[in-house]
């Protein structure tokens, strides 16, 4: 459907090891009545209580199995069954996420009322939703891990008015039709005429994509096997620029890597998350992605609330 809403949730934007101001990494997104969880650190559903999002949760989709990415996991399953789900709750993972639900289910000595389902995940892999799908892609973290592009359908053309006034399409229903893709017949001059969508549509526009990094080293070349221009990019932002050798020895990138691969995919808003517990401060890492990007970049706190509306020039 082409007027959902989509918002992004920043849950937690803390690098490895959480701080008084940012929980463990977690970014929701609300595409209409869809939520999807990205990472899942310890704490979340604090985090969702916090934000007002309610617990109704689609899918949670990992990007590799260090413990501040997917801990939560067993604390959100316990709250959620407390809270009475019983539809199955599917998990996306690279390799070794049917290995961590089992463990997760073992060690969690409570019945669910619903299963978690694993489901791996690899480069290229894409997930179908009801107007939009998630894909995979391959990271550089030093482990298996992966990324995440969420990307809407395209959007019907727009719809031409005076032209279809002008083939005798009369204001009303039949308009109504034509935008949702339907050939109306009318009676035009005695005869009978079929009006196609085509007839009075433009050129379908693309939907909006977010691409969310998890941790890792900058692949936009591999990102743009599968996407280019996105809406927004959530990238690894750990370091600053000082710490460059640090970000590279650790599978990580600075803030200034976040904004080059932003200025490659041609991304119109970068947003800096999994920031190291040793700032206090995100200036520094503002500065750095500014640099090298000249877009729209925030550094999102803990609870930031971001809504992607549609391009006004689509």
């Amino acid at each position: 459907m082409s007027g959902e809403t989509l918002h992004v949730f920043f849950l937690g934007t803390a690098g490895a090891l959480p701080t008084p101001m940012r929980n463990p990494p977690c970014i929701m997104v609300r595409r209409g009545s869809d939520t999807l969880l990205f990472d899942c650190g310890e704490g979340v559903q604090q985090q969702m209580m916090r934000a007002r999002t309610g617990f109704t949760i689609d899918a949670i989709f990992i990007t590799h199995w260090h413990a501040d990415h997917f801990l939560g996991i067993a604390g959100l399953a316990q709250t959620l069954s407390f809270s009475g789900r019983t539809d199955p709750l599917p998990v996306y993972g690279p390799a070794w996420v049917h290995e961590a639900i089992s463990a997760i289910r073992s060690l969690s000595r409570y019945n669910l009322r619903f299963s978690l389902s694993p489901v791996r995940m690899s480069h290229g892999s894409e997930v179908r939703f009801s107007g939009y799908m998630v894909k995979a892609f391959a990271t550089d973290h030093g482990m298996d891990s992966i990324g995440y592009i969420l990307e809407e359908d395209s959007r019907p053309g727009r719809f031409n008015r005076e032209e279809a006034i002008r083939l005798g399409v009369p204001p009303g229903p039949l308009f109504g039709r034509l935008q949702r893709g339907e050939t109306v017949c009318i009676t035009r001059d005695g005869e009978e005429v079929h009006i196609a969508p085509g007839d009075v549509m433009g050129p379908p526009r693309p939907g909006r994509s977010i691409v969310y990094t998890g941790d890792t080293r900058p692949v936009y070349r591999t990102i743009l096997e599968f996407c280019e221009s996105p809406d927004l990019l959530i990238h690894d932002a750990t370091y600053d620029d000082q710490e460059t050798w640090r970000a590279r020895e650790v599978f990580h990138a600075t803030a200034g890597e976040a904004g080059e691969v932003a200025r490659a995919l041609g991304a119109r808003m970068l947003a800096l998350v999994h920031i190291s517990s040793r700032y206090t401060s995100t200036a520094g890492h503002l500065k750095d992605a500014s640099r090298a990007f000249p877009g729209p970049v925030i550094a999102p706190s803990d609870l930031d609330v971001i809504e992607i509306p549609f391009r006004e020039d689509q």
